[in-house]
């Protein structure tokens, strides 16, 4: 048995090691946000498992925008304008696009949108980014479930 500690400490160092910012943590700030939109919440998550990655999970509001889905669509033509290029996403109701040399990869929707997919299993998120995304629905604020990871490079 205590043969194995060693190993086990070095896995975890691994895995932990994996998730800074150095060696895969997207950086919040390098995602182009639509001009007058603003990141309330911002948190770092890891998933440790056989592919492990970590992502930067935020809560997007843009007040000036009629509707989440018209700020959703900002949102996407934004992007677009700078280069970035459709992907695939994780659910259907969801938006996705990579940047230029595939470097990052954003996963968006609105935040009702989100959070069915939350209710159905679909995709899990943290409290903080749940509790958020349904103080927004009730206060009718226009505003994204925003997803970031490292691309595909």
């Amino acid at each position: 048995m205590d043969a194995r500690k060693p190993i086990v400490a070095l896995a975890t160092a691994a895995a932990v090691a994996g998730c800074g910012h150095s060696s895969g943590t997207p950086i919040a700030a390098h995602l182009p946000l639509v001009p007058g939109s603003r990141v309330i919440v911002s948190m770092r998550e890891c998933n440790h498992g056989a592919n492990a990655y970590c992502s930067v999970e935020m809560v997007v509001q843009g007040s000036q925008y009629a509707t989440p889905k018209r700020l959703l669509f900002a949102e996407r033509d934004y992007l677009r304008g700078l280069g970035w290029t459709s992907a695939t996403p994780t659910t259907g109701v969801e938006l996705a696009a990579e940047s230029p040399g595939h470097k990052l990869r954003v996963t968006y929707a609105t935040a009702l949108q989100d959070l069915k997919g939350v209710d159905l299993g679909w995709i899990a998120r943290p409290w903080q980014v749940t509790s958020a995304l349904d103080r927004a629905v009730f206060d009718h604020v226009p505003t994204l479930s925003v997803l970031l990871q490292i691309g595909t490079q």
